[in-house]
């Protein structure tokens, strides 16, 4: 087994016979990201690339309550400016692009909440398999008041389509795995954690053993085919929700644990 590269406490990343695991390691916040940790899952991504012996990938999150809870919450406490937005979603953008990127097949293994951020980079993922808990969603309407990135949004249209992805964000409801399989946004269900860490295993190992180019030409195909909707053309929508008062509105509300009250400005 190879020594873990580039790991910290809060994502854990290891490579073993040609297969990188990379964990997010905050199961007391349900696996929310912070900016640090977005920034250190774009360097695993680039080293990925760069170690020609790596097959695939896996990402999955300690415990079984949360893939990936999205964003920290916290984080957006600084928050005050134009720019921060626009900062914002460019990392956010930028990340997820280095994982989508990725040269290898990637597998999302999840269990329990997989929202926001979380479902984005799911959705990043070439691969998704969930358990009977899974849920998956985007309930930003009824808790920041802020919109997805612009990449975010493609991803998701190009998965389910333009009618379901609106369902999904004005319902702001969490969709369970039965319904994710349906709609696409999971390949496969097992029944509980050890099961999807197996299953997710013997995938990647399955994929590992097959010709690397055809992965790598694949995948180049299918985002050549795919129009995704930049930060620029977007930038007009990322100020409107950023720099809304519903987005500082419901900030403060989640933040201590109260129901928005939203001004529609």
């Amino acid at each position: 087994m190879n020594a873990p590269v580039a790991a910290t406490e809060d994502l854990l990343y290891s490579v073993e016979d040609g297969i990188a695991r990379l964990t997010f390691n905050r199961p007391q916040a349900r696996n929310a990201l912070t900016f640090a940790m977005y920034e250190q899952m774009a360097t695993i991504c680039e080293s990925v690339n760069q170690d020609r012996s790596i097959k695939a990938m896996i990402l999955t999150g300690t415990g079984d309550k949360a893939f990936a809870s999205g964003t920290d919450i916290s984080q957006f406490r600084a928050f005050k400016t134009a720019e921060d937005a626009l900062e914002y979603e460019e990392r956010i953008d930028r990340v997820l692009g280095t994982l989508e990127k990725v040269r290898v097949p990637t597998i999302a293994a999840i269990a329990g909440a997989c929202t926001g951020g979380g479902a984005g980079i799911a959705a990043c993922c070439d691969i998704r398999i969930g358990t009977a808990t899974t849920r998956i969603g985007f309930p930003i309407a009824r808790t920041l008041g802020n919109c997805l990135s612009m990449s975010n949004i493609s991803r998701v249209v190009a998965l389910v389509g333009p009618a379901r992805t609106k369902d999904l964000i004005f319902t702001a409801r969490l969709i369970e795995a039965p319904e994710a399989l349906s709609l696409g946004l999971l390949n496969e269900v097992v029944p509980d954690v050890p099961t999807l860490q197996r299953r997710a295993d013997e995938t990647a190992k399955l994929v590992a053993g097959h010709a690397p180019i055809t992965m790598e030409t694949a995948k180049e195909a299918v985002l050549r085919i795919r129009r995704t909707l930049s930060r620029e053309e977007g930038r007009d929508l990322i100020l409107r929700a950023y720099m809304s008062e519903d987005f500082r509105e419901g900030m403060d509300a989640f933040l201590n644990k109260r129901t928005p009250n939203w001004k529609g400005k």
